[in-house]
């Protein structure tokens, strides 16, 4: 249970940070474009908002209705930017994958008996 949610808090805050420091080629991998302009400082501050989510969200149990939250309305976004067709990276699909497995993984531990869910607390 710990190992979901500790995957799901690192790879948020290492998309931040990655967002923080190369915001266009992330850009790039993600949606096929190269962020420039004003882009540039909006793709800095929604890495510093992935960073702070991931520190949120390190494993306890009151953190998973966060990381769920954000899991669930990533998959549905991204999944509408896919389709639109008009921003699509290589790792856009991908991203997709990982946000709506990471989503199954979170429901499920969330539907776990309470007392199982004590795990996540003993950090």
């Amino acid at each position: 249970m710990k190992k979901v949610l500790l995957f799901a808090s690192l790879s948020e805050a290492l998309t931040g940070l990655m967002l923080l420091i190369v915001p266009a080629f992330v850009g790039k991998l993600l949606l096929g474009e190269e962020l420039i302009g004003i882009s540039i400082p909006i793709a800095r501050t929604f890495g510093i908002s992935l960073i702070a989510l991931g520190v949120a969200c390190w494993p306890s149990a009151t953190a998973l209705r966060g990381m769920l939250t954000y899991s669930l309305l990533a998959s549905i976004y991204l999944t509408s930017v896919a389709l639109e067709r008009e921003f699509v990276g290589k790792f856009l699909w991908p991203a997709i994958v990982l946000h709506v497995i990471l989503t199954i993984l979170l429901i499920w531990l969330s539907l776990l008996k309470p007392e199982s869910s004590n795990e996540l607390n003993k950090i």
